[in-house]
Parts: C-alpha cells; structure tokens; sequence
C-alpha cells in the first residue's frame, strides 16, 4: 500500500493542471526562470513559485543558479518520459492522424534530449529492419552490425557504456503511438544531427525541421525518405 500511495502522490504532483503545463513546457529540454514558466502558464509569480516548491521537493525539477537567475529544467530523463507517455492518453490526436497532414511538431520534434515524432519512428524502424537495433524489454539493443554503423556517426561503446543511463531506451511517441529511441543513443543521435545541419530547431517551438542535406545523409545512411 506504501508503494501504491507515493505513485498516487506523484501522479497528483503531475497532474495537477499547472504543473502539468510547467512540465510539458520543459519537454523542449531548456532551462527557464520562474518568470518565464509563469508567462508561459499564465498564472501568477506567487503560484508559480508554489508550484515549482512542490516539484522540486518531488525532484521532478532541479534549479541552477547563474548569476540573478534561477533556471528550472527536468532533474532527470525519466520524468521527460514519463511527461512524453501520459500525452499518449489523449486519444483525439490519434483520431485524427489520419484525417490530417502530419507537419509541425506531429513531424518532427524534440522530446527533452532525443528525436521525436513521424521522422524518429521511421529513422527507428530503418534501424531495425536493418537489423541495427533489436527491441528488448524495455530498451533497444545495439546488434555488432549496429555498432559498426554508429561507429560512422562517431558514436562507439565507450562514449555509452560509462553513464548509469540507459543506453537506448525505448520511448512511447504521442503523435504516432509508435516507439522512438530515447536514453544516451537517442541523446548522441540528435546532437549529432543538429551539430551536422541535418535538422534545425524552430525558434521558441519543440518543431524541427529537416534540412536537404538531412534527407539527403538519411537516405544514404538508411534509405529513410522524407
């Protein structure tokens, strides 16, 4: 009964209308004040500093201090998933995946650190039709023949293994209902796709969009047409 008292007490924190906001607003995977969190939910600086107690005290969030300000973001990768998954309940989305064009955020977005949306499904599935990746409870396994590949993104084992983080963890996409890579691979392959110019960040939005030499090096690399 503990066990199921402190989920319901975590569950409450979360789901509370505020603080659901405040929480969906970090999946962007920034930092922001507590000004900027109350603008964004349209409540007061005294009810957003109540609010962000609560999460803190919950480690939901974590605050740094840097200078005059004080940044709030997750505290860690599970409450991003945890966040990402409840979105899945909301079944007038998946009613109408099929009756409109997939753009914006349904397309291609963040979630916290890794690729989410209607491109990170398909660039997942490529990986396993290639027998790259391999579901396994949980996570994604890397096959030697994935490795190999990474290894031409300049991603090997030693950058993954040291971390007590999943290495790649599967993660319930809202928009498409589907699995998307998460954990550190799925961290590594963003980056590495921002830092390249394959896709670029939409400004004061979670929205990527894919660059032509993004579909251009997904092509070559996995047959992935976009």
């Amino acid at each position: 009964m503990v066990d199921g008292e402190k989920f319901a007490e975590i569950a409450s924190l979360i789901c509370e209308p505020n603080r659901a906001k405040i929480l969906w607003n970090l999946l962007d995977g920034k930092a922001y004040t507590a000004s900027e969190l109350a603008t964004s939910v349209d409540i007061s600086p005294t009810s957003i500093s109540n609010h962000l107690s609560k999460l803190l005290e919950a480690r939901l969030v974590k605050v740094v201090s840097q200078g005059r300000h004080r940044y709030y973001s997750y505290d860690r990768p599970e409450v991003a998933y945890v966040v990402e998954s409840l979105a899945n309940l909301n079944q007038e989305s998946l009613a109408q995946k099929n009756v409109h064009e997939i753009t914006g955020i349904k397309y291609c977005r963040t979630c916290y650190d890794h690729l989410a949306g209607k491109v990170s499904i398909q660039i997942t599935e490529a990986l396993e039709h290639n027998f790259l990746i391999k579901k396994s409870g949980k996570d994604f396994l890397i096959s030697e023949a994935g490795w190999e590949w990474l290894k031409k993104l300049n991603i090997t084992p030693d950058q993954l293994a040291s971390k007590r983080r999943p290495i790649a963890l599967q993660c319930l996409d809202w928009s498409e209902r589907k699995h998307h890579i998460a954990g550190q691979l799925g961290a590594f392959l963003l980056q590495k796709m921002l830092t390249e110019d394959w896709m670029r960040k939409v400004s004061f939005s979670r929205e990527l969009v894919v660059t032509s030499k993004g579909k251009k090096e997904l092509y070559q690399l996995l047959g992935v047409i976009l």
